[in-house]
């Protein structure tokens, strides 16, 4: 058992607790009440964001001390949406989320995944017609190797998992974002994932 906490409780957080939970996790879920993600955090070996990517970064650099010395799961994407509440644009083009969380936080293992699919898919890879790919993207190896571990739970399959390498890869799984209102507008909000075809 991992102690966890979960930063966001809508419908991506409650998701992943629920099934990390399931998985025999010790989890803890923070809710916008003055210093519950603090609390959260203090106490977890791993803590998820699963805050809205727009605000992560200045919401996760408030917990600079809590972090230390923490792996750090960011499923966010920072966007800005259109006029329809689908993301438009990235906020950090030329860079990432994850980028600038791991260089803000520098003495905490930050890992990048999850953030290529539809929030279902993230707790029931299985149930797609075909294999999703998760992607990890991280400067730790063992800190990638921990939440590998963490998707299985999940109900990710190993060769579904494939480790792209440094922090800065997760620009590639961030800009995939923009496929997704696309998607949607044309075969409606169903659950869906990036795959690679081998």
């Amino acid at each position: 058992m991992t102690t966890i906490a979960v930063l966001g409780n809508g419908r991506v957080g409650g998701s992943l607790a629920t099934a990390l939970t399931r998985a025999g996790h010790g989890v803890t879920v923070a809710d916008r009440a003055p210093g519950a993600a603090a609390d959260a955090a203090r106490t977890a070996r791993i803590v998820i964001n699963a805050t809205p990517g727009a605000g992560s970064l200045d919401r996760l650099v408030a917990l600079r001390e809590e972090l230390r010395d923490k792996i750090l799961v960011d499923v966010s994407n920072a966007t800005v949406d259109g006029p329809d509440g689908l993301p438009d644009r990235l906020i950090h083009p030329g860079s990432s989320l994850a980028e600038l969380i791991q260089e803000a936080l520098p003495e905490t293992r930050v890992v990048k995944t999850l953030n290529t699919m539809l929030f279902p898919v993230m707790t029931a890879p299985a149930t797609l017609t075909q294999a999703p790919d998760a992607f990890l993207s991280g400067d730790d190896p063992q800190a990638k190797q921990t939440i590998r571990q963490l998707l299985v739970d999940l109900g990710w399959r190993k060769e579904w998992i494939t480790d792209l390498g440094g922090i800065q890869t997760a620009r590639a799984t961030e800009a995939a974002i923009l496929f997704v209102p696309h998607v949607i507008r044309s075969s409606g909000f169903g659950p869906f994932a990036i795959s690679v075809a081998r």
